[in-house]
């Protein structure tokens, strides 16, 4: 997989405030009238960060108990989009003042873990943790508490469904060290994009997100193919895809398998896929598999 070190970004999370600052708390106190420690703390950190490591993008955060008017956020956007060393390339969230997200930002994040449910008319991004309880490294953390491979994927293939990035967080020890049981949760996650990616990166919503009767298949596309993700296998290995029109010239595959697949037009609408047959388990196959349909509308 050569091309993985080509294409990679380079972005910062940088967070304007710090819980116990005693200059942040001072300003808090004056009920942010006070901009000490914005005007010697987080803007001039801000500044060098840019001008020191030119990132790719910038992930703010910790803006939401004070007004822009006391963080200064637009000045320093203004720089960054107009004279800064990046300001062609950067691309910056939403969380710059206490009523910016989900209205001002290159993309929004709107809240922790933001789930809209329709097709958002801007950029917007879902952010996750593996942990469920926490966003840094926690020493007491049990198996029950983290999201397991097919979670992940599902709300990988909600989220690019409904066009949007999904960033999916770990947190380091203090050491730096990124523990084994994230690390295989990155992996899992990783060999199911080996196999489905095509249906995942440089994908544009479909007309249709999902399946209405249930929310197990979810769309994507790219040029005129569009991808079917569904993640309950059908106990009949016969996939019922109601949205999709078909044509004579309809062709049906299946990322990572070979040849193509048989399908019949639906008596009701739609169509019918006849998928690979799958060795008998004790288990419910989990993860997530993609059609590929060539010749529908």
């Amino acid at each position: 997989s050569d091309w993985v070190c080509h294409n990679i970004r380079y972005g910062l999370y940088h967070s304007l405030l710090e819980w116990f600052n005693p200059l942040y708390l001072a300003d808090k106190e004056s009920d942010f009238k006070t901009q000490n420690f914005v005007l010697k703390k987080t803007m001039p950190e801000l500044y060098d960060l840019v001008l020191k490591y030119k990132p790719d993008l910038i992930w703010s955060d910790g803006d939401w108990e004070a007004p822009e008017s006391y963080w200064n956020s637009t000045s320093f956007l203004a720089w960054l989009y107009n004279d800064s060393p990046v300001k062609d390339t950067v691309v910056v969230n939403d969380r710059w003042c206490n009523n910016c997200s989900c209205h001002h930002g290159g993309y929004y994040n709107c809240a922790d873990k933001y789930k809209p449910g329709t097709l958002l008319t801007h950029k917007w991004e879902m952010c996750s943790s593996i942990d469920k309880l926490s966003w840094g490294y926690r020493s007491n953390m049990n198996i029950a508490e983290l999201m397991d491979e097919a979670s992940i994927i599902e709300e990988l293939v909600q989220t690019v469904s409904f066009g949007g990035n999904y960033l999916l967080n770990v947190g380091p020890t203090k050491e730096g060290v990124i523990v084994p049981i994230f690390q295989e949760r990155l992996l899992a996650l990783g060999r199911w994009l080996d196999t489905n990616g095509e249906a995942i990166y440089e994908s544009k919503p479909w007309r249709v997100q999902m399946e209405n009767s249930t929310d197990t298949v979810w769309y994507t596309s790219k040029g005129p193919a569009v991808y079917a993700i569904f993640l309950i296998w059908p106990r009949d290995n016969v996939l019922k895809l109601s949205s999709p029109t078909p044509s004579p010239a309809t062709q049906v595959t299946m990322l990572g398998f070979a040849g193509t697949l048989k399908w019949q037009k639906s008596p009701s609408k739609g169509l019918l896929v006849t998928l690979p047959y799958m060795l008998p388990s004790p288990l419910p196959p989990q993860s997530g598999w993609t059609i590929k349909l060539e010749g529908v509308k």
